[in-house]
């Protein structure tokens, strides 16, 4: 890449600003990624739990719902789940973590009292309300879970575009704009001792010249002391 450049001082002034611009988003992008990892790993605490509370849901509403089956059949249980007229309303807003948009989901209409769910109280078993009400919280879990998993799809493919980014000015861009600032450099070192040669070669030429001149003027003014001494 050096051998693409020539070597000039006006060169060798734009590679060291970007040298220094590009250092000072290497630093700044190696601390948006320490940040991003860290805020990284506190979503995927907040997964770990997300992700057993809801397998911990999973396994209640099934459990609830296997019993309401035995208890009242699955035609009582299939009319409960029928009758509900409200359905839960699911709306989607976004944060902003470090600089990455994220989703925040808000429901609404999730849990429901007794009347809300729309079948007759008096017609139904509390098997049937127990099984309802472990799939509001299931569908709860389901939803937080969905607003962190992909919180952290998106974390997770931030931290790998920055880890590029940094990886690219630190091996990449960096090492070659100093190679060329050390080629430069060379080149001009070496201009400024040819140079300096060439000046002192002429000086010496000149130096030569003047002594030959003033040999030869006191040559010509030899013969005419001789003269006047006799």
């Amino acid at each position: 890449m050096a051998k693409d450049v020539k070597p000039t001082r006006k060169n060798l002034m734009a590679i060291e600003d970007r040298i220094e611009l590009s250092e000072r988003g290497h630093d700044t992008l190696e601390k948006k990624r320490d940040g991003l990892i860290m805020e990284f790993m506190d979503i995927l605490d907040q997964a770990q739990d997300v992700r057993s509370n809801l397998e911990s849901d999973y396994q209640h509403a099934q459990k609830t719902i296997d019993m309401a089956r035995a208890m009242e059949g699955d035609v009582a249980v299939r009319g409960a789940a029928a009758a509900l007229k409200e359905h839960p309303e699911i709306t989607t807003e976004s944060k902003n973590i470090m600089g990455v948009v994220v989703p925040q989901i808000e429901s609404t209409r999730v849990k429901k009292s007794l009347d809300q769910r729309g079948y007759g109280v008096l017609g139904t078993s509390a098997r049937i309300d127990e099984a309802a009400e472990a799939y509001e919280d299931l569908l709860e879990s389901i939803i937080l879970a969905a607003e962190v998993e992909t919180a952290m799809k998106k974390m997770l493919e931030e931290i790998e575009t920055t880890k590029r980014r940094v990886n690219a000015l630190e091996f990449k861009l960096l090492p070659d704009l100093k190679e060329n600032q050390e080629y430069i450099e060379q080149k001009l070192e070496e201009q400024e001792r040819e140079e300096i040669f060439r000046m002192k070669k002429i000086k010496e030429k000149k130096e030569q010249a003047e002594e030959e001149e003033e040999e030869l003027a006191a040559a010509e003014t030899e013969p005419e002391r001789v003269q006047a001494d006799d």
